[in-house]
């Protein structure tokens, strides 16, 4: 179908890992066996907060939505990449790329927010603890959440809307799922409102959240250093580990994905750090433990 001088490209095919062919089946089994341990993982936590009393405050409520939102964001992509991995499905249509592209954005978004939100409880908490339980009351934490996938789910429409109006000249996508930059490749062309808009909507996602947690940290860590005794700031820091860690890794892999020179793309290293944020999640880092 032509629109144009171009051939309307109404299909994908995802180049997935071909260049791993005879090792497709072994990829299979592992990641496959991540699969079921992360999304067991995941159950695990937001059960555990369901039924212990103990953690039914903020910050493990925050956690727990943080889960459900890991679990749907994998289930976007990770099903079909096993599928393709046996040679079930190497293709999608244009509106399941689209729709795929949606939902996997409006979940990474939401999660960077919500890591934020998370930092933001665990700055009332250590540095205004007489009033957390006002601040941080069952209302705001539903309001916060709420805002959360509002926002990341209204930029992702943004970002859709913007990539699946262009004109697409090849139908192969380097990737084995459609992110952002490996289905903007395909376009016959990209207006430079394009890349501004991308940047705009990353900056928005990862360095504003970003930013905004670095500088709850310091306040954070100033308030710990003020605390008299060395056991009463291990207890303190500990009860920010785990959202660290899981800060680090998320953003830090977020970071390189989307701020990374289009010059130094490479098919096998951007797959290599899409398994790491997209497989295996990073929320089973998250230590449950009541807080004291």
């Amino acid at each position: 179908m032509k629109r144009g001088n171009y051939t309307e490209v109404r299909d994908f095919v995802f180049q997935g890992f071909s260049n791993f062919h005879e090792h497709q089946l072994t990829l299979f089994v592992v990641f496959l066996t991540v699969y079921v341990l992360t999304l067991t993982g995941n159950a695990i936590i937001v059960n555990l907060i369901r039924i212990d009393h103990h953690l039914h405050t903020p910050m493990y409520f925050f956690l727990s939505v943080l889960s459900i939102s890991e679990t749907f964001y994998s289930l976007v992509i990770i099903p079909r990449m096993l599928a393709s991995l046996v040679g079930l499905s190497h293709s999608i249509s244009l509106e399941g790329c689209g729709t795929q592209l949606f939902f996997f954005l409006g979940f990474a978004i939401s999660n960077c927010l919500l890591l934020a939100v998370m930092g933001y409880d665990r700055y009332v908490a250590i540095c205004n603890p007489l009033r957390y339980s006002i601040i941080m009351n069952f209302r705001v934490c539903i309001m916060l959440a709420t805002s959360v996938f509002v926002a990341g789910f209204s930029l992702s429409l943004v970002q859709a809307i913007a990539i699946f109006r262009l004109p697409f000249c090849d139908s192969l996508i380097e990737h084995f799922f459609c992110d952002v930059r490996p289905v903007l490749d395909l376009a016959c062309h990209m207006p430079i409102i394009n890349d501004i808009l991308t940047l705009f909507i990353s900056l928005l996602a990862i360095t504003v959240p970003a930013t905004f947690i670095f500088i709850t940290y310091v306040l954070i860590i100033s308030a710990i250093l003020k605390i008299a005794s060395a056991e009463g700031r291990k207890k303190t820091f500990a009860t920010c580990a785990s959202h660290l860690t899981v800060v680090i890794i998320h953003y830090g892999c977020a970071s390189i994905a989307y701020f990374k020179p289009k010059s130094e793309n490479t098919k096998d290293q951007d797959q290599l750090i899409s398994v790491t944020y997209t497989h295996n999640s990073p929320i089973e880092s998250c230590g449950v433990q009541p807080e004291k």
